[in-house]
């Protein structure tokens, strides 16, 4: 009974010492950030200001970091998929390029046909999914059977997607005379994902990433599916041990998370660029990594931390204009967040591993 008492105290400081933590991180961040722009000479009032005016200062901006927003909370919860099943799936980046070329085929394929624009829309959006999950599960092949640490498998495929669209682009989906770097051809307005009026913002495509948040959420938080998953991550042999199918679970993980990745991939094609482009993932992939760890598998946090990566990439495009520095300054503090999350969540742990300790140690009589 006094053991339980002492639990209870543990869940307790747990509860409240935690968003104490997170929020050292984040000025932790700041501050190193801060520190580079006095190194540089810029004022950091000045350029925080900026990228606030220039992520929120207006509709057109606002739109715009939701356009963002939308492929980034996808590749969000597809990753935390993957961690959940103590997977590093590196190769999402890889997997969203694929869900564009997927798309764009079967767009040229179908757009001269006699089928309604949106039924083409839709058969280009599920082949998209198609792609990505294909993709993953090449990534996946190569952990599961052949050994291939996901890491290394996943870079590797990036980089042959990589190649795969400039090929498509230079080569049999050249503009008409030559290739171009600004891509292929673009599609007929028909089959372009509506958008707001005035904006680049789509409905649908906002509307699909929140519904894959909640997805995932229910999955990883109340389904067996999810629980076993958690199982193979924490402990593979053990969850082995106890019955669970670790390996059809670690290709399941991978799928889902090509699926997510190629509906990415599939909203970049039919919703912002509508055509297929050589940086078509917009580094949404490895973004998407980041923001996971941040949000350490709690699906329901990637919604704000997600809106908050968006909001640096758009509003930073204004510090080469007003302060004439470079807009990777929010790369920068994109890279000390997840360093500072990191080190402080390392004091966390060593924290919490004290308290428990002493808390185990004290006398029966002494414990509240």
């Amino acid at each position: 009974m006094e053991g339980s008492k002492g639990a209870k105290l543990t869940a307790k400081t747990i509860k409240w010492i935690s968003p104490l933590f997170q929020a050292a991180a984040f000025l932790l961040a700041l501050s190193f950030t801060t520190l580079i722009l006095l190194a540089v000479g810029a004022p950091p009032g000045q350029a925080y200001l900026n990228i606030l005016k220039g992520a929120f200062g207006n509709t057109n901006s606002i739109a715009n970091v939701l356009v963002v927003w939308a492929p980034l909370l996808l590749t969000t919860v597809g990753v935390l998929i993957t961690f959940s099943a103590g997977l590093w799936n590196i190769g999402v980046e890889g997997q969203v390029t694929l869900g564009a070329i997927f798309t764009t085929w079967v767009l040229r394929l179908l757009q001269e046909s006699a089928l309604p624009p949106w039924l083409i829309i839709l058969l280009a959006m599920l082949a998209g999914m198609l792609g990505g999950a294909l993709w993953a599960a090449l990534a996946g092949a190569l952990k599961t059977f052949g050994g291939v640490n996901e890491i290394f498998g996943g870079l590797g495929l990036n980089f042959v997607a990589t190649a795969l669209t400039l090929w498509l682009i230079f080569g049999p989906w050249k503009r008409p005379g030559t290739g171009s770097m600004s891509g292929t051809l673009p599609f007929p307005e028909t089959l372009w994902l509506p958008t707001l009026s005035g904006l680049r913002l789509s409905p649908w495509a906002l509307g699909l990433a929140l519904l894959a948040v909640v997805v995932v959420y229910l999955m990883l938080r109340g389904t067996r599916f999810g629980l076993r998953l958690k199982a193979v991550g924490k402990n593979m042999r053990a969850a082995y041990l106890l019955g669970v199918p670790t390996w059809q679970h670690m290709m399941a993980s991978f799928l889902l998370c090509g699926l997510l990745a190629g509906l990415a991939g599939a909203l970049q094609v039919t919703a912002v660029y509508h055509r297929l482009i050589p940086s078509i993932s917009s580094g949404y992939g490895f973004l998407g990594l980041l923001v996971a760890m941040l949000v350490n598998y709690q699906a329901v946090w990637a919604v704000p931390v997600a809106l908050f990566f968006a909001a640096l990439n758009i509003g930073s495009i204004q510090l080469p204009i007003v302060l004439r520095l470079d807009s990777s300054l929010a790369g920068v503090l994109q890279g000390l967040l997840v360093l500072s999350v990191l080190l402080v969540e390392g004091a966390r742990q060593q924290i919490m591993k004290r308290l428990r300790l002493s808390d185990e140690s004290a006398p029966v009589e002494e414990r509240p």
